[in-house]
């Protein structure tokens, strides 16, 4: 076998072995922008209320809020 013929399965073997890190690492990072959007809306939510808007319309406001950082529906959802 020349060493040529070795290099697609080196190559194979190293994305391999590191998939586990990068899920773990992008995992992380999403559940990190998800917690920060749930953070914005609440304080998106709270300032609009506190600019004289009603609770309910300030909750529907702030669902979209958040809904606007749900990275898999920009993802893959949009038309």
């Amino acid at each position: 076998m020349s060493k040529s013929s070795n290099d697609p399965i080196k190559f194979i073997a190293s994305i391999m072995s590191r998939t586990p890190l990068i899920l773990l690492r992008s995992g992380s990072s999403w559940l990190s922008f998800k917690k920060q959007a749930q953070k914005g809306g609440k304080t998106f939510q709270k300032e609009l209320i506190c600019q004289g808007l009603d609770k309910e319309t300030a909750r529907l406001f702030s669902q979209e809020y958040v809904e606007g950082s749900n990275l898999l529906k920009l993802f893959f959802y949009q038309s």
